[in-house]
């Protein structure tokens, strides 16, 4: 993942920022601690486009309504304002 694509990614499912987002280590480092391991790889796979949705279900023993429910799971998290806080940066 290069930054700019990480932050485009975060900003766009995040309604409410509250500022700027840290440097890319650390919001991997926070998204890796605090989303489920299926949640990470989905949002991963959303930045970057590898691998795409079919392999990526398959990888994960995943259905199409189950790949969705990760993918609301991982907007809604992002959402929460104590994971909000640890993204961005504080001033």
């Amino acid at each position: 993942m290069n930054e700019y694509d990480l932050k485009t990614a975060l900003l766009s499912r995040i309604t409410k920022p509250l500022g700027t987002l840290c440097a890319e280590e650390e919001l991997v480092w926070v998204l890796r601690r605090r989303l489920t391991k299926k949640e990470y790889k989905v949002f991963k796979a959303d930045v970057t486009g590898e691998p795409d949705t079919v392999t990526l279900r398959a990888a994960l023993r995943i259905d199409e309504e189950r790949h969705a429910e990760l993918t609301r799971s991982v907007t809604r998290k992002l959402n929460s304002d104590p994971l909000k806080r640890e993204l961005f940066c504080s001033g």
